[in-house]
């Protein structure tokens, strides 16, 4: 079991989620460039971002695990704590659909993500029937209240992202899910898997929280969504898969012709070393 925070991390951790809550608006939406290890954690947060999202998908790749429920809960809790504790600014995680198979276990899952130091999680319902969802998601509000931190609970919907049900219904189906989410605590809704404006907007009409979108090549402008309702962008995995989509590039040009043009545009190597002192 995960040692309770003290006294005083309970009290900074609940400044640090007001705070957190209070960038989400569609006046200026929260525009997150996902983390997955310290190292991109410092960088987006020197990069000026005013927050840290760690992706499911990057954690897990970096630590030799495919994502999609694989990833044990402590490595996941561990690299949330890491995270947490090498930035100044709001850390949110992605515990996949809880790391746990049932409300208890998404429960405890939660107290460790707070007691690792986050103030917020994305939870995903995937092909979970949407009732056993809410369940879940009742369990992280109730596990945030028992530790006294107003926890960003961003309850994520898969309908758009695996195609699920009939198209024609899909957006009320969509609606229906985030109503009930609302319901049993979460704060705000996240819709990967959809960037249609038209879409968008309807979502944004229809759901009475904080919408998030999943962003990448394609998609409108944070400026452009915003526009249309949506409160927080999101880039989920595309920065860690470009990042390794990089080491690909450059062992390919190094072993067929021995040159090294994907090096280009590197870091410097004092640059990214002293982000990571002190």
């Amino acid at each position: 079991m995960t040692n309770a925070p003290s006294a005083e991390a309970r009290a900074q951790a609940r400044a640090a989620a007001l705070v957190f809550a209070r960038l989400h608006t569609s006046a200026a939406p929260l525009a997150l460039a996902n983390a997955w290890d310290v190292a991109s954690a410092r960088i987006v947060e020197a990069a000026g971002a005013p927050a840290v999202a760690t992706t499911s998908a990057g954690v897990a790749w970096s630590l030799g695990s495919p994502d999609g429920d694989a990833l044990a809960r402590d490595r996941a809790l561990d690299l949330v704590a890491r995270v947490a504790g090498a930035v100044s600014v709001p850390v949110t995680a992605d515990i996949e659909s809880g790391f746990g198979a049932d409300p208890a276990a998404v429960a405890e899952t939660v107290a460790g993500v707070l007691a690792a130091g986050a103030v917020g999680i994305n939870i995903e319902d995937g092909t979970r029937a949407p009732a056993e969802h809410a369940e879940r998601v009742a369990a992280a509000r109730s596990a945030a209240e028992a530790a006294g931190i107003p926890l960003f609970v961003n309850a994520r919907i898969d309908t758009y992202l695996f195609g699920l049900g009939d198209p024609a219904t899909r957006l009320d189906e969509t609606l229906a899910r985030a109503a009930g989410y609302l319901r049993a605590g979460a704060t705000g809704i996240f819709v990967p898997g959809v960037t249609d404006p038209a879409t968008i907007a309807e979502l944004a009409r229809g759901i009475d929280a904080p919408l998030n979108i999943l962003v990448g090549p394609g998609a409108p402008s944070v400026a452009e969504l915003g526009a249309l309702g949506v409160s927080r962008v999101s880039l989920g995995s595309w920065v860690a898969g470009a990042a390794y989509a990089v080491v690909r590039r450059a062992t390919e040009e190094l072993v067929a012709d021995g040159t090294y043009g994907p090096l280009a545009d590197s870091l410097p190597y004092g640059e990214l070393n002293g982000l990571l002192k002190g």
